[in-house]
């Protein structure tokens, strides 16, 4: 492939000079930001915590920020055995994190991604310490973590084109100034032959600089036996990852934080089965937990990212504060294309996508009467795809360039004392392009040397739009809140050949509720309603001209429903509870081909003078669906998760912790066809455990996931017959060292 006239390359350079740039040029007048690190806050109290957050640029209390969301701190992460981003599903009601291949399908309230083309942008952005994700590479275990947030609904104003269902917000834990020397070490040691290691050094090097160092490392066997003709380790897990923050405070008044992270992973390959009912089926193994190739697959992933975050305020309480990032993920995939050895269906796929990105935020002082936040954003992504198919050479070479520019801001106003209205704005520009020279390749060194160009997908597309949000929040008392908004969500448009496109999904959502704390604070929850009115789905079929799997807008949908979270805290008990409740109508606009029957040919329709047994052309006419109106791909209708822990302090001063947690998550529907036979992700509910026993700087930690042993399918390949299952009951002993 000819490389993209791109300077992507040099992000970090380019970065590093920034950095560089920037200590010599800001002067000794400017004053620490307001705006902190740490986004999570727990108080302690003799009951229930109170939160606080600084998703909308400021740090409020949880309570206090008129939408939906979830807050997990470390501590809750380690209480709800969440060690990975697949695993939030089972702590946030409403979000769903299904295997997809190359990336993962997120979902909140049944809007986010049903697509693997690389022309298609999340719903439901995922950001670590600020930096949006891009969709590959993100099945990593979570380490030294300070806090996660999901948001629920559009977040047009901060999180802009990648919101339309919500997003995710994932931070670290970074050096501080005033910190001691210290860290800590955990092993892990379970079943399946796992064994691990986390541990963090923080080093207060002087008043004006601190560095925190963490390290990652996990290995595991396959969950799975190989019984093909090709004996395969898919589904092992061999990861490393490392990271180093620094923080330099030259003046009171001014910080840098910069930060390096690196990681690896190796997973042998991916670990399906042909789906009941599709070409190679007869070919499914009698277990879920056996798979049978007659080609070698292989899975390696990497990741590096460079960040650098600059904060200062004036004498005059006004806060700056500027985060750019580069990072670059790469995958590259050997695999039975068809899981099983039926079929001759083998892949190699190369995956890379780079991405700079520059957020500016000027944030004013903290106000009883008025408050205000503007910014501006920019990103740019550069995806390079190289797919070859075996035996008969195809390839596929994609190179696209996307970019991304925002400006944005939000007011604060408070009506009466006790009564808020915000106003937020955000205008996006996208454009698209995909490098000349892109396409489908066939019989490279069969029909002609450098083979035969069958489809040429170069191209440029670009959009536009205004995105927003309304919301009124009346504090009744201290501990009572109630809040509604109205709120406008976009996920760009695409291209999928210099002649075909398709058009950006918009949603505009209504929500109410109440947040609050009961019972002398023993007790908080909240309560939402929601409605959305959802426009332009894209989904992925073959284009009946080509051949090819493209995107187009095929229907419309309403999303509404209920979400109830609760906590309590009484004396050495804690239970939590959350639900969700989503009732939504998914209505195609056009007629399917349905690809688990028609495979991709990647041949045109037969004209009336043509045959398909000509090979030149496919007849999709007996594979034309008119299909119905149902619930959003991954929705389920109600999912809940609930859990409870009880601390016993024993004689010799230690503290021992049961706890018992329980998820259940509702079908949910994979295709538009429909078919309960081929397209619908059963329910389950999982059950896991742990039992903590802390004493001074030790602690150590018996764990269980899936107790049950639940066999369950946990996802498809997109736009493949093939699925995915999720990990049988595995257990462990985590032992950690505070020092």
């Amino acid at each position: 492939m000819q490389p993209l006239n791109l300077s992507l390359k040099s992000g970090l350079s380019r970065i590093t000079l920034a950095l560089a740039c920037s200590f010599s040029v800001i002067g000794s007048q400017l004053a620490y930001a307001q705006i902190q690190d740490n986004d999570i806050v727990q108080e302690s109290s003799t009951q229930v915590e109170v939160i606080t957050v600084k998703s909308e640029r400021r740090i409020k209390r949880l309570q206090d920020i008129p939408s939906s969301m979830t807050a997990l701190s470390a501590d809750d992460l380690e209480a709800k055995a969440v060690t990975r981003l697949d695993d939030l599903a089972f702590a946030s009601p409403g979000l769903t994190i299904t295997d997809a291949g190359v990336t993962q399908s997120v979902n909140i309230r049944g809007i986010g991604l049903s697509s693997g083309d690389p022309d298609v942008t999340n719903g439901v952005g995922t950001y670590i310490d600020g930096l949006f994700q891009p969709p590959i590479v993100s099945t990593l275990d979570f380490y030294d973590v300070e806090y996660i947030q999901v948001l629920r609904g559009p977040q047009g104003t901060f999180a802009g084109a990648n919101s339309t269902g919500g997003a995710i917000l994932v931070d670290s834990k970074r050096p501080e100034l005033d910190g001691d020397l210290g860290g800590f070490t955990t092993l892990n040691s379970g079943n399946y032959g796992a064994y691990g290691l986390k541990a963090a050094l923080h080093l207060p090097v002087s008043d004006q600089f601190a560095a925190r160092i963490a390290v990652n490392y996990k290995q595991r066997d396959s969950f799975y036996d190989s019984v093909g003709t090709a004996d395969t380790n898919a589904g092992s897990l061999d990861e490393k990852s490392v990271r180093i923050g620094l923080l330099w405070e030259p003046i009171e008044s001014l910080n840098f934080y910069l930060k390096y992270e690196t990681t690896d992973k190796d997973s042998g390959g991916y670990a399906y089965r042909p789906i009941a009912g599709t070409e190679y089926a007869a070919d499914r193994t009698d277990s879920i937990r056996k798979i049978s190739f007659n080609s070698p697959t292989g899975n390696e992933e990497s990741a590096d990212t460079l960040l650098l975050d600059i904060n200062y305020e004036f004498e005059n309480g006004i806060a700056l504060k500027w985060v750019a990032g580069d990072q670059s993920k790469n995958i590259v995939n050997l695999y039975d294309y068809d899981a099983s050895t039926l079929g001759d269906a083998v892949r190699t796929q190369i995956v890379g996508e780079e991405q700079i990105s520059h957020e500016f935020n000027i944030v004013s002082p903290a106000s009883d009467k008025f408050e205000w936040v503007v910014g501006a954003y920019y990103q740019k992504n550069e995806v390079t795809v190289d797919i070859d198919n075996g035996p008969f050479p195809t390839e596929i070479d994609i190179q696209n360039e996307k970019i991304t520019k925002g400006l944005f801001g939000q007011i604060g106003y408070y009506l009466t004392d006790d009564l808020q209205l915000e106003v937020g704005v955000r205008k996006i520009t996208f454009d698209a392009g995909v490098a000349d020279g892109s396409g489908v390749i066939v019989g490279r060194g069969i029909l002609a040397e450098n083979g035969i160009r069958v489809a040429d997908i170069a191209g440029s597309y670009e959009d536009d739009d205004a995105l927003g949000k309304v919301s009124l929040n009346w504090r009744m008392t201290d501990n009572h809140n109630l809040y509604g908004y109205i709120a406008k969500g976009y996920k760009p448009g695409g291209i999928n050949s210099a002649t075909s496109t398709f058009d950006a999904e918009e949603v505009i959502a209504y929500e109410g509720g109440w947040k609050g704390t009961l019972f002398d604070r023993a007790l908080n929850g909240s309560v939402s309603l929601f409605y959305n009115d959802y426009e332009n789905f894209q989904n992925t079929n073959i284009n009946m001209a080509t051949g090819r799997l493209d995107v187009s807008n095929i229907a419309a949908a309403t999303i509404k429903g209920v979400e109830v979270a609760v906590n309590g805290h009484v004396g050495d008990l804690k239970v939590d509870f959350s639900m969700s409740y989503v009732n939504s109508s998914l209505n195609p606009t056009a007629p399917i081909i349905n690809t688990r029957l028609s495979g991709e040919p990647a041949l045109p329709q037969c004209t009336a003078s043509q045959e398909a047994s000509s090979g030149t052309c496919f007849d999709f006419t007996p594979y034309i669906v008119n299909s119905t109106s149902g619930a959003s791909l991954y929705s389920p209708e109600f999912s809940f998760t609930t859990g409870a822990e009880y601390t016993f302090v024993l004689n010799n001063g230690a503290e021992l912790t049961p706890r018992l947690n329980y998820a259940w998550i509702g079908e949910q529907w994979t295709n538009l066809i429909y078919d309960e036979s081929t397209d619908l992700l059963a329910s389950r509910g999982l059950l896991s455990a742990t039992l903590t026993y802390q004493m001074d700087e030790w602690k150590i930690q018996a764990y269980g996931k899936n107790l049950a042993n639940k066999e369950y399918v946990s996802g498809q390949m997109l736009n493949n017959n093939t699925e995915f299952y999720g990990a049988p009951r595995t257990f462990g002993i985590d032992v950690n060292y505070q020092f």
